[in-house]
């Protein structure tokens, strides 16, 4: 299973569009995560063709993050931290884009040379996974 992350102004019935457009289109949402940061809704969902899910979502102007993007959400300078410890385990941060952020928090997409080591190293800060379940 994959994921495809939108990044959207948070507003009422944003899931519930997202929902109806890919349930019209034959797309089943597996799991999901959502978190507000910034006004921003970050959407995370688990979907069999992440390939089809992005375009039918791009198609109806949502904003995805890169499909090989890690998405990470961490809080104050924790971001520098990260970034330390990936350069320690020799991964190269290829891009790295800041998708919202408020006071506390902020939410980055980070795209590397060692996909597979880095999301393993990251795991604690993934969206969805810092104590937080999938619905």
């Amino acid at each position: 299973m994959k994921s495809v992350t939108i990044i959207s102004d948070d507003r009422v019935g944003l899931l519930a569009d997202i929902s109806y457009i890919l349930g019209k289109s034959g797309v089943n949402i597996d799991g999901l995560f959502v978190d507000v940061v910034g006004g921003k809704a970050v959407i995370s969902i688990e979907v069999k063709d992440p390939k089809k899910a992005s375009t039918i979502l791009e198609g109806n102007g949502f904003s995805l993050a890169h499909p090989e993007a890690i998405v990470v959400k961490v809080s104050g300078d924790s971001m520098e931290k990260l970034t330390e410890m990936l350069e320690i385990e020799d991964i190269t941060v290829t891009e790295l884009s800041m998708l919202s952020a408020d006071k506390e928090d902020g939410v980055f997409a980070i795209q590397v040379d060692k996909p597979r080591k880095a999301y393993k190293m990251l795991s604690p800060f993934l969206l969805g996974h810092n104590g937080n379940q999938y619905y």
